[in-house]
Formats: C-alpha cells, structure tokens, sequence
C-alpha cells in the first residue's frame, strides 16, 4: 500500500503562482511514476505531469509545459509541482498518483494504482 497526500491548492489570482505537494507513504517500490492530474467542474480528469521515481524523467501535458515544473525532494519523499503563470482555465481540484509498475511512463489515469485525495486550485481573473 501506498498512502499520497497532496498539499498546497488554494486561490490565486490569473498569472499568479503555486506550488503543490505530494507526500508519499508506505510500501517502497524500486521503480515507480507519480503523476498529477486535475479535473475541473463537469469534465473528466486529466493528465497533467508525471515523474519517475528516481527524478530523471519528466513529462508534461502540451496545455502546462512550460508554466508547471515537476520534480522531486528525495529526502522527503515527496513530489512538488511548481505552477506559474496561472490561467483560469487551471481551476481543478489536482491529484498525486502512484503508478507502481513502473516500467514505462503512463498518462492514462486508470493505469495508476494509488491516489491521494486531491487539493483544490481556484485561478480568479
């Protein structure tokens, strides 16, 4: 078992900035993803970053790259994502998840195995 839990939503204003935390717990796996996903009002989740475990490999959606940065602080095991030049359309409750495979990356949010419980981001105009 893995337990996540996200950190850090809130309100901002549009061009504004936030950082989000993933905090991880449990069992160790020697290869595994993490990835962020939101989902807005009315509208399925979606991808939005990924990372592998060891730190050195990062993928991002083509509607953040360039304004969100996903890394990792070891120590903590924790995963962080950096969001700047915030838009409204960013507004969605974002969640960590665990993919424990591994193996390869994955956007497809069915194919992670564990999830926190999400963290609101509201962008205002």
């Amino acid at each position: 078992q893995v337990q996540l839990v996200e950190s850090g939503g809130g309100l901002v204003q549009a061009g504004g900035s936030l950082r989000l935390s993933c905090a991880a717990s449990g069992r160790a796996y020697n290869n595994f993803y993490v990835g962020w996903f939101r989902q807005a009002p009315g509208k399925e989740r979606e991808f939005v970053a990924a990372i592998n475990w060891r730190g050195n490999a990062v993928y991002y959606a083509d509607s953040v790259k360039a304004r969100f940065t996903i890394f990792r602080e070891n120590a903590k095991n924790t995963v962080l994502l950096q969001m700047s030049s915030l838009e409204p359309g960013d507004t969605a409750v974002y969640y960590c998840a665990a993919d424990v495979d591994g193996r390869s990356f994955k956007s497809n949010q069915y194919e992670y195995d564990y999830w926190g419980q999400g963290t609101q981001v509201t962008v205002s105009l």
